[in-house]
């Protein structure tokens, strides 16, 4: 093989009309050099070395910075396990057509080495997963970068006027923090945020895009031609690229559901190490998870009829009832995303506070958290609400956002993790728990809830009888309620044994004088609920 290759690439060779190490403090003189191609890789070199630079096909990458502009990243050396921080070169080309003629021989090059076997030094491949490919299900990873990559959901982010809006300000009231720096953008997207860097006046912007979307960001920055020429568009994970230099800020949107879904807070953080110096900034630098418990009898009740349809004993003959405890339990493992009436919480909310600039990758994988509050009402519990922000924590300005109840909607909306066994608790009584999350391989969060209360009667005074209820919970799998749904239609023979009814009650509301109407269930409900729960 190695032969073959160097037959045919011995002749492949460049002149350029500068060469500068990067590497180096400061980065060398720019003089001329040469670009060759033969059996070992491509050597590049400088009238100032006696030494080429040797680069191995495998890996080396070439960012383009202007038509005859590139800077060339190869992988540094090797302490133990962990790689050295990568050797970046700039290279000049005399004109355009040169520097498009080498781009495409650096192409065909690694194609040819990795069709044959080879990395054209010892004539083999090997290859190595990057940690998102370790912990990440390739199925999982395909459908998340496909769904990103599609314009209409950026739509959807972008028209977020909370989310562009919040963060347009965080980098432009803290121009200070951005000018004349190196920027990363990790998981850009439509590259909005690089060219927010750029109007703050950032030095040179790295917009890291994995998804498809990088060729839509890349025309994007093009259209905008005053700020383009300090951004760069690299495709590729965060996991898996090398930069040419470090980054002053990192800068990203990478909050999910409940804060951490789709796991690229990891990312995030895999970036600060990776790229960051050690005085950077991060763009959020903290987010922090709040929590309080709830009550909704309407929801309940809600999730409860969803089952009803396996209630049936004769749907077309069939007896569904076998499957209707199942079914039940998994409604229940759904974690519902809605916007709530902040007025349905019955304590006052704490939160759990997750530091991007120190905390370690691995400490992502499992939260758990512990629960206290204290009851303002006395009323039925029957789960848990979350949210969060996130803060930006400039050198002027100091901003937060927030996805809270009551604030303006984002599309990030809150979540609920709803009891299949409510429990009963009075105004002042403690109310106790955990909430325990366990990330798994499919971008996402297996959720874990525990709450518990005393009952109150006799026996209370010494210690009363404890309420446990638990919950299991999906949150890849979550239940979007942005509107009421139907009442499912039953056929006249199909009916089920039970329904759970609804009617009219007044709840007095804070900001009005006359009581608003609203649905919500009969008093007597919660016998029938009861009555439901036993059946299963």
């Amino acid at each position: 093989m190695e032969d073959s290759l160097e037959q045919k690439w011995k002749q492949r060779e460049f002149t350029l009309e500068s060469v500068s190490d990067l590497s180096s403090a400061p980065p060398s003189a720019s003089l001329p050099g040469i670009a060759r191609f033969d059996s070992d890789g491509l050597q590049i070199h400088h009238q100032s070395q006696q030494i080429p630079l040797s680069i191995d096909p495998r890996t080396v990458l070439l960012f383009k910075l202007s038509p005859v502009q590139s800077v060339c990243v190869v992988e540094g050396s090797e302490v133990g396990k962990k790689p050295l921080f990568s050797r970046g070169v700039s290279i000049q080309f005399k004109n355009e057509e040169e520097s498009a003629a080498f781009h495409c021989v650096v192409q065909q090059w690694k194609k040819e080495v990795h069709a044959q076997g080879g990395n054209g030094r010892n004539g083999t491949v090997t290859t190595s997963k990057s940690k998102f490919d370790e912990k990440i299900e390739s199925s999982s990873a395909k459908m998340y970068f496909h769904y990103y990559g599609q314009l209409l959901h950026q739509q959807n982010m972008l028209q977020d006027y909370v989310r562009t809006g919040t963060y347009h300000a965080a980098v432009i009231e803290n121009r200070s923090d951005f000018a004349g720096r190196v920027v990363v953008d990790v998981g850009a997207g439509s590259g909005i945020l690089s060219l927010f860097a750029a109007q703050a006046g950032a030095k040179h912007v790295y917009a890291v895009e994995a998804s498809e979307m990088a060729e839509y960001a890349r025309k994007l920055i093009a259209g905008n031609p005053t700020l383009a020429q300090r951004i760069t568009v690299i495709k590729g994970k965060v996991e898996e690229i090398e930069l040419p230099e470090k980054a002053d800020i990192l800068i990203s949107e990478p909050m999910g559901t409940l804060l951490v879904n789709e796991r690229m807070l990891e990312s995030y953080v895999i970036a600060r190490d990776r790229f960051l110096v050690p005085t950077g900034k991060m763009f959020p630098s903290l987010g922090r998870i709040h929590m309080a418990p709830f009550t909704d009898e309407y929801l309940f009740i809600e999730i409860a009829n969803k089952a009803l349809f396996w209630q049936q004993q004769n749907y077309y003959g069939v007896d569904l009832t076998p499957l209707h405890g199942t079914a039940f339990q998994g409604y229940f493992s759904q974690p519902v995303v809605d916007a709530f009436d902040p007025r349905l919480l019955i304590a006052p909310s704490i939160f759990h506070v997750i530091d991007f600039s120190k905390i370690k990758e691995e400490e992502l994988y499992e939260i758990d958290i512990p629960l206290k509050f204290v009851a303002s009402v006395g009323t039925r519990v029957h789960g848990l609400a979350c949210w969060f922000d996130v803060l930006f924590n400039g050198s002027t300005v100091q901003r937060w956002l927030t996805t809270a109840p009551g604030s303006p909607t984002t599309h990030w909306y809150q979540l609920r993790c709803v009891l299949s066994q409510p429990i009963y608790v009075m105004a002042g009584q403690e109310i106790t728990g955990r909430l325990h999350l366990i990330a798994h391989n499919a971008q996402s969060y297996t959720i874990y809830l525990t709450l518990s209360a005393k009952m109150w009667g006799p026996g209370a005074e010494q210690g009363g009888i404890l309420q446990t209820s638990s919950c299991k919970l999906d949150l890849k799998e979550p239940y979007y309620r942005m509107s009421q749904p139907q009442a499912y239609a039953f056929a006249q023979d199909q009916q089920p044994q039970l329904l759970i009814p609804t009617q009219d009650i007044h709840i007095q509301s804070q900001d009005v004088d006359e009581p608003e109407i609203v649905r919500q269930p009969s008093p007597n409900s919660s016998v029938q609920i009861d009555s439901l729960m036993q059946n299963i």
